[in-house]
């Protein structure tokens, strides 16, 4: 699959010249994801809920305040975005069994594309009834509680890189080998210039700018849901609190480093996501939006801590290692406790979600 990926984007670039990086980025994620069980020490990379238990347990119990916050609707619409082996979601729906009537009230909908990964989710989530869908639009209206954790940094990026002659869009193209490399493309329009904002005005020669307008696209129209049908939103992912200067577009294999460009479908491709812009798109479509904070501050407030301990004092040893090991990579600043931010995001008729606490952006 990846090899024929490879020739088709080689004979695209022959066809019709570099492609724009977003073009480039989106073909490459979703052949890879297309691969199915990506995930863990045999894949590529491992993402929070398959590091530790208590944070698909937290993100459940979250789930449940904001619904009694919602009113205890009797129907809503659990929603999770790129929901992995399911793994997150069963962790959530197993703590929040502690209050029956959400379950009984949520209607499980799964955001995912991958047959494969389909599969997956299946067999985890066995003895739930859940629908599945390729794109946010075919989840039915009503209340919703929506999770999208590691879903953004896949999400297609452009980028802009700062020239003599100005800012210019990034491309990918082929060089004298074959190989794929970035090359120059078309100059970016003023108002694309202006969109960049201050912390880009006195940039030097070389510099890269990236924004994600497939991300913002989704954050908008999550938020104009959850504004006139009522619910929230929990959006976790690496990335930074504002814009800045930076190439942040990144590939892993086995764990460690790829260059980006190499091998398309068969690498981990992402960028670091852009907080403010989520939180600006969202405000923008009528919602409220709380945070970021960081995953660290956010598991912590809302009682990772106490929740693992007490697991720990019923384990086996070796399951209590494999506890304490994972909540501390979760938290701890220097793992991945700071890198990783939260940012919720909800009918603006709602009070503050747990885990946020200062003031709201509306």
């Amino acid at each position: 699959m990846a090899e024929a990926l490879e020739h088709r984007l080689r004979a695209r670039i022959d066809a019709d010249g570099p492609l724009p990086l977003d073009a480039f980025m989106g073909a490459a994620v979703e052949a890879y994801y297309a691969r199915g069980d990506v995930f863990g020490v045999r894949g590529d990379f491992t993402t929070a809920p398959e590091i530790c238990q208590v944070f698909g347990e937290i993100i459940g119990l979250w789930a449940v305040v904001v619904w009694q916050q919602m009113g205890c609707p009797t129907a809503f619409r659990l929603v999770e975005l790129g929901p992995g082996r399911g793994t997150l979601m069963s962790d959530a729906l197993r703590a929040a069994a502690a209050v029956p009537a959400f379950g009984a009230a949520a209607d499980i909908h799964l955001v995912e594309r991958s047959g494969a990964l389909r599969t997956l989710q299946r067999a985890t989530l066995k003895g739930h009834r859940v629908a599945w869908h390729d794109d946010l639009s075919g989840v039915p209206d009503g209340p919703m509680l929506l999770i999208a954790n590691e879903f953004f940094d896949a999400l297609p990026i452009v980028q802009l890189e700062r020239t003599p002659d100005g800012w210019h869009h990034r491309h990918v193209g082929l060089d004298d080998a074959g190989a794929f490399v970035f090359t120059a493309g078309p100059l970016a329009t003023a108002d694309e210039v202006a969109a960049l904002g201050a912390a880009f005005a006195d940039a030097g020669i070389g510099a890269i700018a990236e924004r994600s307008p497939a991300s913002e696209a989704v954050a908008a129209a999550i938020a104009q849901r959850v504004a006139a049908e009522g619910g929230a939103a929990l959006f976790i992912d690496y990335g930074y609190v504002a814009s800045e200067p930076g190439d942040t577009l990144q590939a892993l294999r086995a764990h460690h480093f790829h260059p980006p460009l190499e091998s398309p479908g068969e690498v981990d491709l992402t960028a670091h996501v852009d907080f403010a812009r989520l939180s600006d798109a969202a405000q923008k479509s009528g919602a409220a939006s709380f945070g970021p904070v960081t995953q660290g501050r956010f598991l912590s407030s809302l009682g990772a801590e106490m929740r693992a301990k007490s697991l720990i004092l019923k384990a086996r040893p070796e399951q209590a290692v494999h506890l304490s090991t994972g909540l501390h990579r979760l938290i701890h600043p220097a793992e991945m406790g700071t890198l990783f931010k939260v940012l919720a995001v909800t009918d603006p008729a709602l009070p503050p979600p747990p885990g946020f606490e200062g003031p709201v952006s509306r």
